[in-house]
């Protein structure tokens, strides 16, 4: 497989071509988190408003019992392999440089190298108290972070009223990032929605990085991680609200990516 194939990239401003593979339908780049710091660099350089997707195996599944997500996601200006098996997948298509872009990593990665680049940071999502507890951490660990605001939001769509005032302190902040943590596949379509309003060049959903970064929930360990066994941890933790994602939702992942391996089309 060329990894240079350019039917399968695509081009990022005045950058290099960046290869993308497909899973199911959904699109998702072949980066490193080198080569996403450096695509988010250019965007924040350009100010032309973007939105990444973090790619797990659960995001892809939720594309294929919800066919109108695929679009939200192959529309995203970048899409990361936010998984092992994803990671792996990728690999197998031929992509061998490949490696996991996790959300709450690139979280931190973008945080510390925005340091220097005077990168402007907004967080949207999660509890008061875990944002509280997020800023505390970050701060402590990347001394000169800018922070341009912290917000969480009510479980309810805002009305006329709160997204009128919402844009605007959105707007008056000036961030160059805008994190948002309300979860897979809500946040994606609420960056979908929101990148042509709000002026920022880059929306990036992270799921639960700030429970995990705000030590609200434990994380794997990193070995864990990398032999590709987050979900069985995540599992023992959460059993109640993660049992259906991981042992319904993962061996029908894997059975429909035997089956495509076999020239079957999902659906």
């Amino acid at each position: 497989m060329d990894e240079h194939d350019p039917s399968r990239a695509d081009a990022f401003g005045k950058r290099a071509i960046i290869s993308k593979g497909v899973i199911l339908g959904v699109n998702v780049h072949a980066v490193t988190m080198e080569l996403t710091l450096s695509v988010l660099e250019e965007w924040i350089r350009d100010r032309k408003p973007h939105y990444v997707c973090c790619v797990p195996a659960h995001s892809v599944m939720e594309c294929v019992d919800h066919p109108e997500l695929q679009a939200v996601f192959n529309n995203s200006g970048l899409s990361t392999p936010d998984g092992m098996a994803i990671v792996w997948l990728l690999r197998a298509q031929g992509f061998s440089r490949v490696e996991r872009v996790y959300g709450p990593d690139l979280l931190r990665a973008a945080c510390r190298a925005g340091q220097a680049l005077g990168w402007r940071h907004y967080f949207y999502g999660a509890s008061p108290e875990t944002c509280e507890k997020l800023v505390l951490r970050l701060k402590a660990d990347f001394p000169d972070l800018i922070i341009a605001g912290v917000e969480s939001p009510p479980y309810r769509d805002l009305n006329e009223d709160e997204k009128i005032a919402f844009i605007e302190r959105v707007r008056q902040s000036r961030p160059d990032i805008l994190w948002v943590a309300l979860g897979s596949p809500k946040q994606e379509r609420w960056m979908s929605g929101w990148v042509n309003i709000l002026d920022v060049p880059v929306m990036i959903g992270v799921g639960a990085a700030f429970d995990f970064l705000a030590g609200r929930k434990p994380q794997a360990l990193p070995w864990i991680q990398r032999m590709g066994l987050e979900w069985f941890f995540r599992l023992l933790i959460e059993p109640g609200r993660l049992w259906k994602r991981y042992l319904l939702n993962y061996p029908r992942f894997v059975f429909l990516v035997f089956l495509s391996a076999l020239g079957f089309k999902k659906g």
